[in-house]
């Protein structure tokens, strides 16, 4: 037999097992004890840190190798590297005083979860593929439903985020009013129409992009003084594009918007809708745990009459990120537009099991089920309430605070656990405000004692404060509250924060 050769023509040794498995038990068994009493170190501790780090960009990669190493390295010392080179340049969103974007938290049964998760490392695109994986995600998203007081007409499937999950819905819609697309696709098709208030979230425009609408295919509707959608405008839009020869896709409406976590008034759309062919989708993926609570309820009115709904669990339901649920009340629909089965894919049990292939973009398909399960588990139903009631308690505290300061003004209703408002003493223009709150925010995040966002509501810049961590107590509030005055007391030089010009 003639030796194996390589392309400079030598011969090659034959290749033998050393050196080529994996970490060995023992050892595996000693740095992961080390490493789940670091995490256990962290979780009971990350209070004491700096929420957010003061690193600028470039600063890790320029303490960091450029190439890897040409032969392995101990865990010892890549453990250590992380604490000493990465760990500083971590923004902790397990931080209570994190409050920033729409605050979220790992719990410790969503770590486990994600942790066997990854020990079994299953590619659940299959039925046969892992039979388990597939059949407690059908489980699990029931379960979210019935959480939700959803209908059993809804089932459920998990992606990555609810960007991946309102895509897929979208999808779904445009195969429904471009049946043709799926083969020849949309050039030389009318235009089409997504729908979605000017308080939506840009996902669905991205969305709109990937699917071949374009951004010219998104029709943002005008809002109420509470930043709901207007329906006599969405009805307007929709008899005008038809007019004009555009085919309406969809609408999406949102329970909690980002800015201002506003409601859209759903039943209304959902009335408006009915029996036209144009498909609802319902964005809920930061409130829709809310709809668990019996005073929350009438919040989500009409929800059960869309065709689709994304919540996501990674957001208020305490579920590591990432997990988006994406529940749908004819399932076909989606497969209609997602289904492609090669030869090699092709399996006996495709009538009678569900292959999450067929539910989406992807072929892989993670066991994010296994930690939702574990979180819904572990905490319970009674469990979630009382955590989530406990968030919007915090919430209306914080907002009781700014109502009695009449230096600081609310900019939208609380309605969940995210607080929107603003410095606005009498005393300063529109554009001094806005100059002013950007300061505080950047000086509040560069203490390191707390970390909020900002958006702009009616064109003016305010400020965000979200609650969703289960280690936030009122403590933080208050100090948060305190945070916020003693920014605004002083100047840009006295804050150690310089504004971009």
């Amino acid at each position: 037999m003639t030796p194996a050769r390589g392309d400079g023509g030598g011969e090659e040794s034959v290749p033998t097992a050393a050196g080529v498995g994996d970490m060995p038990p023992e050892e595996f068994h000693r740095q992961g004890l080390e490493v789940l009493e670091w995490a256990r170190s962290y979780l009971e501790g990350v209070g004491a840190l700096p929420v957010s780090p003061s690193v600028q960009p470039g600063e890790l990669r320029a303490l960091l190798p450029a190439r890897p190493p040409q032969e392995g390295e101990g865990m010892d010392r890549i453990f250590r590297d992380f604490e000493r080179l990465v760990l500083p340049g971590v923004t902790h969103w397990n931080h209570p005083s994190f409050h920033g974007y729409f605050a979220i938290t790992g719990s410790g049964p969503g770590i486990l979860g994600e942790l066997i998760s990854a020990a079994l490392n299953v590619n659940a695109m299959l039925w046969k593929a892992s039979p388990a994986a597939t059949e407690l995600e059908e489980l699990v998203t029931d379960w979210v439903r019935d959480l939700l007081g959803l209908p059993p007409g809804f089932t459920g499937v998990i992606h990555d985020t609810a960007s991946t999950s309102s895509l897929v819905a979208l999808a779904a819609a445009r195969q429904r009013i471009y049946p043709e697309v799926r083969e020849g696709g949309l050039f030389g098709l009318p235009r089409g129409r997504i729908y979605v208030s000017e308080e939506g979230h840009s996902s669905i425009e991205k969305a709109a992009v990937a699917l071949g609408l374009g951004r010219e295919g998104v029709r943002k509707i005008p809002v109420d003084r509470q930043f709901r959608m207007r329906v006599p405008d969405l009805e307007a839009a929709i008899r005008e594009d038809r007019a004009r020869g555009v085919r309406p896709v969809a609408v999406v409406a949102t329970i909690g918007t980002t800015s201002t976590t506003s409601v859209d008034p759903v039943r209304e759309v959902a009335d408006l809708l009915r029996g036209t062919g144009v498909w609802l989708h319902v964005d809920a993926a930061y409130a829709g745990p809310a709809a668990a609570l019996e005073e929350r309820c009438e919040l989500f009115g009409g929800w059960e009459e869309a065709e689709s709904i994304v919540v996501n669990p990674h957001k208020w339901l305490f579920t590591q990120v990432d997990c988006s649920v994406l529940l749908c009340r004819d399932p076909g629909s989606i497969r209609a537009a997602f289904s492609l089965v090669p030869e090699y894919l092709r399996t006996d049990e495709a009538q009678a099991a569900t292959n999450f292939m067929d539910y989406g973009v992807a072929l892989g398909h993670r066991f994010r089920a296994l930690k939702l399960w574990f979180v819904l588990r572990y905490f319970g139903v009674e469990g979630i309430r009382r955590r989530l009631r406990y968030h919007i308690h915090l919430a209306q505290t914080l907002a009781r605070r700014i109502e009695e300061d009449e230096r600081w003004e609310l900019m939208a209703p609380v309605t969940f656990s995210t607080v929107v408002f603003r410095f606005a003493p009498s005393t300063m223009s529109e554009q001094e405000r806005d100059t002013e709150n950007l300061r505080v925010m950047e000086a509040v995040n560069a203490s390191g004692r707390a970390f909020i966002s900002h958006t702009r509501v009616g064109g003016r810049l305010a400020l965000r404060a979200a609650v969703g961590n289960l280690r936030t107590r009122e403590n933080h509030i208050e100090s948060l509250w305190e945070l916020l005055a003693q920014m605004c007391e002083q100047g840009p030089a006295e804050s150690g924060v310089t504004l971009p010009a």
